[in-house]
Formats: structure tokens, sequence, C-alpha cells
């Protein structure tokens, strides 16, 4: 049985103090003040004797002619050493960084330290010996690069005053001094004007204002989120007392609302932290954001959603509520005056749940939240509440159990029932993104609100109109059989799709929340059938027995779900592991792949997105595909958005897209990609290599 999150938490302080304890009574803590590797060797850099107060200690590696280790962001390529403590007898501060310079490699650029350098970090003692046990993870690089490990003691009487060898002292203020300070302290010597990106370009700028009116060089600045900005040198452009640095993106890379940065001139360093990312905006010259266009006119947009939102009505996971609202049309309600009153109650159900899910989409993307289209399914409670609704209809459907009519009622025949089945409809319906639906969607969260809503609105009534036109016009719905007995046979039949779309929810579960999802939902399944199989018997206290049961699994399901996701136990990249090839996102990867001018072909996909799946089986994983990629030397990415990932979330931001099915492809040495249609075929895929 594996341990919980807690136990390993608890069992790693145990060890830790183990670990600790065993060094300070051993006697050997001279024989680990040093770790050693191919080209690298690492000692303390600390005083014989600590004073009471805090001092500045650190880890000095030296490193052998032609060789460098790493800076906090590495760049293109490379990694940060790490230093795991395992225990301390006092307060230890945060790694401090010098800062870096850019090593050029071949076709790439990394940021790190060339010879030796000291990593830093404060120690304040509470005990009367400073004992600190850590264990050190660094790479080593010339072209080829090698890692290495190592564990390190430090033991130190604590007097009156700290005592240094004078050559580790000199050393130690060396890259002290290097360390970047706060640029909020008052002797930053230039002033940030703006920092602004356009979501739809590939780069960020910087503008920085020299203090007080003096022509200063351009100094070096660094950037702190690799994940967002390369590591290569940035464009300068210095006109009198003002510098605009422009960055490049990481191909992919969304513009986030914040960032930091290291400015340097060579013999000091100031740090910027959490910057404001002016994104979709540019910068006039004199550094004032400009807003940005959406690109397209807003009834052109409209226009599309209500395209997109018609066609949704053909997508496979529509067809489930299909089939409630044709068996509502041939039933003997259907023969009442009031169908247009049914088709409108139908429409208002879908453009409330539009509104209200486009309402809260705008509410969280504007308290900075990461989400796109679709959101809902991303919830494991939201999917079990599903798949126990769907299976309670497909029990009704077959005639397992009669519930006076409630449910039958509810979902299509009484006053309220065609409003509770638009609410269906576009709550399961939604995130099966049809043609237009993409392109509108992405620019629904660069529009203002009501514009935003607008498209929402649109979509809404594009899904609404075939069931409004049928009711309107009774020439077409004289078309359907008259009602008779056959309708039993039909409702047993529709019951089938139910059961299709229970299963598929329990898959998107089991991507959800892993293996568990399919125990749990099952057995919630099973506890309601039994219920339904008591309740029909009329002993004493049966009916009550039922909904306890009912009640008690309810709790017990939905809260273990919710439990599994936010523990992170889902296991949606044990799929990929088998599936030659593919691998998960992954923004440094992509960047590395596009660097070497490698083709890049990512898959932006979810387990609750239908039209993903159908591609992806009948397309992407055929074999005549799955060898044009192979033979092309394609790096595959599938970007799994089942579990609201939110760096997949971002990229799907920056080419304009807020839900799936998204197929990016960058040509070999193209960092710009081409977006394929929602629809795949594979002479598409062979067209990518036949028109290079």
């Amino acid at each position: 049985m594996s341990l919980t999150i807690l136990n390993r938490a608890l069992l790693l302080r145990f060890f830790r103090g183990l670990l600790l304890v065993a060094a300070c009574v051993s006697g050997i803590a001279a024989a680990q003040e040093s770790a050693s590797g191919d080209h690298v060797k690492v000692r303390w850099l600390a005083p014989d004797t600590f004073g009471p107060g805090e001092e500045t200690v650190g880890f000095y590696f030296e490193v052998d002619p032609g060789w460098h280790v790493y800076w906090r962001n590495a760049g293109d390529s490379g990694a940060a050493p790490r230093f795991d403590f395992a225990g301390a007898s006092g307060e230890l501060g945060e790694i401090q960084w010098p800062f870096p310079v850019r090593l050029p490699i071949e076709h790439l650029t990394n940021l790190g330290y060339e010879g030796d350098v000291a990593y830093l970090f404060s120690a304040k003692p509470d005990a009367s010996r400073m004992e600190i046990v850590v264990s050190l993870e660094w790479l080593v690089c010339k072209v080829d690069c090698i890692p290495g490990y190592g564990n390190m003691t430090l033991s130190r009487p604590v007097a009156e005053s700290a005592q240094w060898q004078p050559e580790d002292k000199a050393l130690r203020d060396k890259f002290a001094a290097r360390v970047p300070s706060s640029a909020n302290v008052g002797d930053f010597p230039w002033t940030l004007r703006t920092v602004s990106a356009e979501p739809q370009a590939d780069s960020l700028q910087l503008v920085l204002e020299t203090e007080g009116g003096s022509n200063r060089p351009a100094p070096d600045v660094f950037p702190l989120d690799g994940g967002l900005l390369t590591a290569r040198a940035p464009e300068v452009e210095q006109s009198g007392d003002t510098v605009r640095y422009t960055f490049q993106r990481v191909p992919g890379a969304a513009v986030t609302p914040t960032t930091g940065f290291v400015i340097s001139d060579g013999t000091r360093a100031w740090q910027l932290d959490d910057v404001e990312v002016q994104a979709a905006a540019t910068s006039a010259p004199d550094g004032r954001p400009v807003p940005v266009d959406s690109g397209q006119p807003l009834w052109l947009l409209v226009l599309a959603a209500i395209a997109g939102g018609a066609i949704l009505n053909l997508m496979p996971c529509v067809f489930p509520v299909l089939s409630i609202k044709l068996f509502g049309l041939v039933g003997p309600e259907a023969e009442a005056s009031g169908r247009l009153k049914e088709g409108l109650r139908y429409a208002a159900g879908v453009l409330v749940t539009f509104a209200a899910l486009g309402a809260l989409l705008l509410v969280l993307r504007a308290g900075g939240a990461a989400i796109g289209w679709g959101f809902q399914l991303q919830s494991a409670p939201v999917v079990l509440g599903l798949i126990l609704l769907f299976w309670v209809m497909a029990l009704s459907f077959s005639g397992l159990y009669e519930f006076g009519h409630h449910l039958m009622n509810l979902a299509g025949n009484s006053r309220g029932g065609a409003f509770v089945t638009g609410v269906l409809a576009v709550f399961v319906a939604a995130p099966c993104t049809g043609p237009f639906m993409g392109a509108a969607l992405g620019a629904a969260t660069l529009l203002p609100a009501w514009g935003a809503m607008a498209i929402f609105l649109g979509l809404g009534i594009g899904l609404a109109l075939p069931f409004v036109l049928l009711c309107a016009f009774p020439a077409l719905l004289n078309r359907l059989p008259a009602p008779g007995p056959w309708m039993e046979t039909l409702r047993q039949f529709l019951a089938f799709p139910l059961y299709a779309t229970v299963i598929w929810l329990l898959w998107v579960l089991g991507r959800l929340v892993g293996e568990s999802g399919w125990v749990i939902g099952a057995m919630l399944m099973l506890t309601v059938v039994f219920a339904f199989w008591l309740g029909r018997h009329q002993f004493r206290g049966s009916r009550w027995i039922a909904w306890g049961l009912v009640l008690a699994a309810l709790v017990m399901s939905f809260g273990a779900a919710n439990k599994l996701q936010q523990n992170g136990n889902a296991a949606k990249g044990v799929q990929l592991q088998s599936e030659t090839g593919w691998q998960p996102y992954d923004r440094n990867a992509i960047s590395q792949a596009l660097a070497r001018k490698q083709a890049v072909f990512i898959d932006y996909t979810a387990a609750w997105c239908i039209t993903c799946q159908v591609n992806k089986k009948l397309v992407l994983e055929s074999e005549e595909v799955e060898a044009m990629f192979q033979k092309n030397n394609v790096y595959l990415v599938r970007a799994d958005w089942t579990d609201q990932d939110r760096e997949i979330t971002r990229a799907l931001g920056e080419l304009g897209r807020n839900s799936v099915p998204v197929y990016a492809w960058y040509a070999p040495g193209e960092r710009e990609p081409v977006l394929l249609p929602q629809i795949l075929k594979a002479d598409m895929i062979e067209a990518l290599f036949t028109d290079e």
C-alpha cells in the first residue's frame, strides 16, 4: 500500500533528523565537509567559529577550465544545482545566486558561471554548535554534460564572534558583492518604464530609463522565468536616456501576469521581482501601452460562433441529450399546442447556461486564474455528478425503475423540462468545440466583457436554433411517425447512448483522479441500483434504508473524488508512457527541439473532448500517420488538458485559443506555428511534409 503524502513528509523529516543526529554523534564531520565529481570540487565557505548572529556562508564550486555550472535559470539547456537541506541546528535562508553570464553553446544559450562560483545563504545558530546536513546535485558542462551528487556536513562551534580564514572570507565577500540586491532599495541607477508583450507576437519588451538623466551604458538583463523568455541575448535599442530590450519568448509560452529580471552593470546587480506585464498591449515610443485590436470585426466573430454552435448539434457528445429531446417530440405530449413555447424554453436554458459559463470564465480570468472553455469537466466532482445523472436517466429509459415519471417530466415533458434539457445540452456539449468555435472562443478572451458575452450568446443561439425550428414549423414535426407502442421500444433503445456516455465519463474520471476513479464511479452506480431495488420491496423501513445508502454513497464518493484530485493522484501521464513517440507537454523540451530545427507537432487534447479522441484514434495514431511522423523526425507532444493544466492553458492562450482540440505544427526551423483544422484527415498531415 502506498504511503499518504502526510506519512511521506513525516518519514522524510524523521530520516533527516536521524541523519543530522548521526552526523553530530559520529565525529566524522570533517570527512563530509567537501564533495567532488568529474571536473568539480565543492567545499564550504564558512567560518571556523560562528558568532551568535546571522552569518553568510555558502558552497564554493571549483570548476575545471572550460567547464561551467548554472544559474537559477539555466537557459536553453542545463540545470541549476540543487541543495536539499536535511537538517540544521539553526535558521537557514534561501540560496543567493550571483548574477550570471551568457554561455553560447553551439546554437543554444545558457546562463551560468565560467570558472569558480559560490552559492551563498544565511545561517543563524540557535545552539552551542552550528550543524548543517545537506545533499547536493549539480550539472557541469563543456559541450557534453556530467551530473554530480554529494552529501556535505558542517559542524562548527558557536562563540562570541565569528572567526574566518582570511582567504575564505575574501571569497565569500567577492561573490556576495555579485548577489543582486532589490531594485527598490534606492540605489538602482535606472527607472523601469514598462514591460509589455503582445499575445500574438513572440517577443517581450522591457524599457529602462537612466536615473538622473546620465548617459549610462546599457546594462545586461537576465530573465528569471526560463519558461517565458529564452536565454538568448535580447535586442538592445538605446536612444538618449532610454534603453529598450526585446526578448524572444519561449515558443508556446503565454504572457504571464508578472515576471522578473536581474539587471547587471558587470560589477553589481539588482533584481526586479513581480513586474507587471502589460499583456495584450504593445508599447509606444514613449513606453506607454497601446491597446491591441482583436483583429476581426465582432459581427463576423458572432456569426462564426452561431455557425459553430449549430454544428455542435452534430457532435457525438451531444447525441445523448438529443435523444431526450427527440423522445419528448414524439411523445403524446408533443401533440399539445405549445410546441413553440417548449422550443423557446429549451433555447432559454441553452442561452442562460452559456451566459453563466461565459460569465464565470470571464470572472475567473479577471481574477488571474488560468482556465479555459470546458473547465466544468476538469472537476472530478462535476464529472461524478454527470455520471450519476446519466446513469439514473439510462435506468429510467430502460424501464428498470419508474420514478412516478418525475425524471421524465424533468428531462423533457414538464413546463420546466425543456429548460433543464437546454442546461444539460450546454453543460455536456460545450467542451466538444465545433470547427468554428475555437477561433470565436479564443477571440472572446481578448475582447471586452460585452463583446465576449456576445460570442457566448452566439454559440447558444446556434446550438438552440435547430430544435427551435423543429418546434416552430409543424410541417417538420409532421414527418415524425404518430405515437404508438413503438415508442416504448424507442425509449429503451435511446438508453444505450446514455450508457455509452456513462462509460465515457468514467474514463474521464479515471484520467482526472487515477484508476481509483473507475472504482469510485462504479461503486456509486452499484449503490444507486441496489437502493432502487431495495426501495421497491415494501418491507418496513426499506425506503429510508435506500435513501440512507444513497446519501452515504454520495458523501463518500464525492469526497473521495475531490480529495484524490486535490492530492494530485491523477494518472493522466501514465498513458503517455505507453504511447510510442508522444511526449508530455514541456516548454523547455519544445524550445530545445525548435532550437535544433526539428519539426514539432503538438496535440492539445483532453479526455472529455470526443472530437479529440476521434482524431487521435482515426488519424494521429493510424499506422500511416505514425510512419510519416517517424520518417520526418517529428517531435510529438500530447498536451493533455484534462486536469486543468495551467501551462497548457497559457499555451492555448498564446495561440489565441481557450478550448480543444488544437493542433499546432512547427515546420523545421520555424518558430511560428500553423494551426490545423479541428477535424483531421490523414492527407492534411501528409500535406505538412509535401508542401515543404
